[in-house]
């Protein structure tokens, strides 16, 4: 995998010393609807590895999504939480991205910390080095409801964001497509509390590729908002707010009683007016756009025509392919199977008939077939 991932930067290196990929980056950017590829093709590999995004960029998605964490010596890596591995209160693994509670020579990294106001005993990347992070495995988040992606426990390490951007300028020059990247700043807030902010550390990152700047094939992404704020006051790159379907952005819980507001604040008229003075587009969580009634997608809310209003883009998460995720209706029988895949094609299709931007999938190649289809119905 390095020695691709090495070859791959060198080919887009080339093609951006011709020109090649400027001339790219000149064409319209991202195309729309825009297919973003949720953690990689994250429902056929495990989440956040080089495979998964590799996997996705082939099955057609036009941009790969890298959680941001970061480590002791304050590099940028790419899991879906800072926690690699949690436990239950009986000390047995709840969930995990990497092999780290199999690894004894790690044992006594196992902390409880409060993130975000929720206590959590478990491993975390900022007690690591980069170099102890690469002797880590990754593995499947949610085996219950993806087995087949447990056959690739163990193969695949943890990436840097670096490493996602060579991969996509690589994927680029080879393709003749811009493959942008679309990182999501996890847990902001605690991450300055501890001295280890994300901010600075991924705009440098942005800068060393070129790539900090508004026509960059870049969006970053938050769900709290004074850090796509401090973010816009440094920088032109395209910005994401990002809206829970309940629930409070974590810095306005920070700021007690300052600041009351919540995630149903932020997409009023006046509160999409607010977003706009700092980003580009808003990334709702789905049922915000289209609501299920009755087992099935719903007439729209007109939360896409407000914010279009107010000059955002939307962006809706997540789609996934199986039973476990979707609307009743849209299941495959027997439904009680979690693992089993429903009629995702038909929710992308609803939320595209609902006018979004773009749309996170799981399964970018049901996404790509699902906009194509669309587009010739058109």
């Amino acid at each position: 995998m390095k020695r691709i991932a090495l070859l791959r930067a060198a080919t887009a290196a080339a093609l951006l010393t011709t020109g090649a990929l400027g001339a790219m980056a000149q064409q319209a950017w991202p195309p729309t609807p825009t297919v973003i590829a949720h953690r990689g093709a994250s429902a056929l590999r495990p989440e956040h590895t080089l495979a998964a995004y590799q996997k996705a960029i082939d099955d057609g998605a036009d941009v790969i999504e890298p959680d941001l964490v970061i480590t002791r010596d304050g590099v940028l890596v790419v899991r879906h939480e800072n926690a690699m591995a949690i436990l239950n209160a009986d000390g047995s693994v709840k969930e995990a991205t990497t092999d780290v509670a199999d690894r004894p020579e790690f044992a006594a990294r196992k902390a409880t910390k409060t993130i975000d106001g929720r206590q959590i005993t478990g491993w975390f990347t900022e007690d690591f080095t980069l170099a102890e992070l690469k002797t880590l495995r990754a593995r499947e988040r949610i085996p219950a409801q993806r087995p087949a992606n447990t056959a690739y426990n163990g193969r695949f390490e943890i990436p840097t964001l670096q490493e996602v951007i060579d991969l996509a300028q690589a994927a680029t020059a080879q393709t003749g497509r811009v493959i942008g990247i679309y990182p999501e700043t996890k847990h902001p807030t605690y991450f300055q509390s501890i001295g280890l902010p994300l901010e600075a550390p991924l705009l440098a990152v942005l800068e060393k590729n070129g790539w900090n700047h508004q026509h960059a094939p870049v969006f970053v992404q938050s769900f709290e908002v004074s850090n796509l704020q401090a973010i816009r006051q440094r920088s032109s790159v395209r910005l994401v707010q990002l809206v829970a379907p309940s629930g409070r952005p974590y810095d306005f819980v920070a700021q007690g009683a300052a600041n009351t507001r919540s995630y149903a604040d932020l997409i009023t008229p006046e509160g999409l007016k607010q977003v706009a003075t700092y980003a580009n587009a808003i990334g709702p969580y789905k049922t915000l756009v289209v609501p299920v009634k009755d087992g099935m997608p719903g007439a729209p809310t007109g939360l896409v025509e407000r914010a279009r209003a107010a000059g955002l883009a939307v962006h809706i998460w997540t789609l996934r392919p199986e039973n476990a995720f979707l609307p009743a209706g849209l299941k495959k029988a027997p439904a009680t199977d979690a693992t089993l895949r429903g009629d995702s094609a038909a929710e992308i299709t609803a939320y595209l008939r609902a006018g979004v931007d773009g749309f996170f999938t799981d399964d970018p190649a049901v996404g790509r077939a699902a906009v194509q289809a669309f587009q010739a119905g058109r």
